[in-house]
């Protein structure tokens, strides 16, 4: 597994960084065989005894831990980390999960204590430095014996590889579907794109153990600068399927903050068709996930593309509790990414769906500027209208599903292709004040309509912006429409928020598409 580093650069201007109950906990899951890492003395274990030691530490000051040797950890970079490796043989075997560590480096500074649990008993693994092959000119020897671990991954039965990690901050991921890590969830988000910076929890504490039928469960306490609390996940992969993972959390605030992200996704989104001019670069598209996709609690499906802003821009989309959302990679096409080293196509689609009330609130998304793919850019999470009193405690549970596609919601047809170019046609004077906008939609409520059965436009624009000859048309050859307009804005027009989609008799046909469009931009390269 590659691991991109997180977009959470603290020296940065701003800091950028299904609906089922979970299933119920093991009675007695198998013992710790070895070899594994050295283990501490057991203590009893439960998740309500961790919930109260996070209420307690929100009652008190946060104290900072400042990383342990810093000048060594700066020269493990990246290079050097990667060259770390996690000894197969010292590998914990929790009944069928096969755990192995990630050490610490330059990007991943602060350890975490590992404990691993059975029989309501936890013991912390201890680190050692006999864990990890590493180079003999590695300067992780020159660190403490009592380092600690960053992180730790979830291999497959027969060790050929992982398919979920946890490191850095609050993140972890799995390989979803089609066995390729891409996008990442966090515990938590604390004023992500404001230009006071980000705040980034952590975990300090998580415990592992083993759950029915050889699911994982994973239970952290998280501790920052506004808040604690924990998260428990109980995790299922389905080889081929994806991983399901029921989250249940108790969050507990030090103070008031500004904006609070729940169950929140952090995703790359570069260029695609919608904003191929933004970079100059061999592939067609580069992206981890092309939209986000909003199931609210009734209505319209709504389909926002991503876009690489010239600035921090942040969307929301407020209602009561959705039934669901998510950042979805739709493309599924290689042609349309020809990357045979890193495989966007085959990068996870990630569904959020609550399992709890929870509330009014808005499901928002934040894009950051980017210049290269390494960078995590995109962030969607659920903001709360209200938030509870510091020391007052936040349930919130839910259930992330890592697949290949969503369920698609009901018969409306999906957007499939999203592109923007020069308004006007071939053969006549370009308008420069004109953007034109194609669209491609697909699904069952479009089965067997024509040209002649009454299949219209229905686009919202902003006030002074014109919408110029929209139409609608089956595309020959295919199960597919086109919904084509041009975009009509006044000199200096910033950007240019549409809705589109297609209609009949009045009833929606397909999602509703949203995007930005930035008319001062294309002008530029004109």
């Amino acid at each position: 597994m590659t691991l991109r580093p997180l977009f959470v650069a603290a020296t940065a201007a701003f800091a950028l960084l299904a609906a089922a109950a979970p299933p119920a906990r093991a009675e007695t899951p198998s013992p710790i065989p070895t070899p594994a890492p050295p283990l501490a003395a057991p203590a009893p274990f439960s998740l309500d005894a961790l919930a109260a030691r996070a209420a307690a530490l929100a009652r008190a000051p946060y104290v900072p831990a400042p990383p342990r040797q810093p000048e060594v950890l700066e020269r493990i970079d990246y290079d050097a980390h990667w060259q770390i490796r996690y000894r197969k043989d010292r590998t914990l075997r929790l009944g069928a999960v096969p755990v192995q560590f990630f050490h610490l480096g330059t990007y991943f500074r602060q350890p975490v204590k590992m404990f691993a649990v059975t029989n309501g008993q936890a013991r912390e693994l201890v680190y050692a430095p006999d864990l990890f092959d590493m180079p003999k000119d590695s300067p992780a020897r020159d660190l403490a014996a009592d380092a600690g671990f960053a992180g730790f991954r979830i291999l497959r039965p027969d060790l050929s590889g992982d398919w979920m990690s946890f490191l850095g901050a609050t993140y972890f991921r799995t390989e979803g579907a089609l066995g390729q890590f891409g996008l990442s969830a966090r515990a938590i988000a604390v004023d992500t794109g404001l230009p006071s910076g980000e705040e980034f929890p952590r975990f300090t504490e998580i415990y592992l153990e083993e759950g029915p039928g050889g699911q994982a469960i994973v239970t952290a306490l998280v501790e920052g600068r506004s808040l604690a609390g924990v998260w428990r996940m109980q995790i299922t992969n389905t080889p081929g399927q994806g991983q399901v993972m029921a989250v249940e959390s108790r969050i507990y605030l030090r103070k008031p903050v500004a904006r609070l992200g729940l169950a929140p996704l952090t995703s790359m989104f570069w260029y695609s068709e919608t904003n191929r001019w933004h970079a100059l670069d061999w592939r067609p598209e580069v992206h981890d996930s092309d939209g986000l996709l909003i199931a609210p609690a009734s209505g319209t499906p709504v389909w926002r593309a991503l876009d690489t802003p010239g600035e921090i821009v942040t969307t929301r989309f407020a209602g009561p509790t959705p039934k669901g959302f998510g950042l979805v990679q739709r493309d599924r096409d290689f042609e349309h990414y020809q990357d045979d080293g890193v495989w966007y196509d085959r990068r996870p689609t990630v569904w959020v769906a609550p399992a709890s009330d929870w509330g009014r609130g808005a499901v928002t998304l934040v894009e950051l500027p980017t210049h290269d793919e390494i960078y995590d850019n995109i962030v969607a999470f659920w903001t709360p209208e209200t938030l509870p009193a510091p020391g007052q405690e936040l349930r919130f549970d839910y259930t992330l599903h890592w697949v290949d596609q969503v369920p698609r919601q009901g018969d409306l047809a999906q957007v499939v292709a999203s592109r923007i170019g020069m308004g006007g046609n071939p053969g006549q004077s370009r308008p420069r004040d004109q953007i034109k906008v194609v669209l491609d939609f697909e699904g069952p409520a479009l089965a067997g309509l024509g040209e002649a059965d009454g299949v219209t436009p229905a686009i919202t624009a902003p006030q002074g912006v014109e919408i110029v000859n929209p139409f609608a048309h089956p595309i020959r050859g295919s199960d597919r429409w086109r919904l084509v307009f041009d975009v009509k804005s006044p000199p200096g027009t910033g950007t240019v928020d549409l809705l589109a989609g297609l209609s009949r008799g009045g009833r929606a046909l397909s999602e509703t598409w949203a995007a930005p469009l930035h008319p001062d931009r294309i002008e530029g390269l004109r």
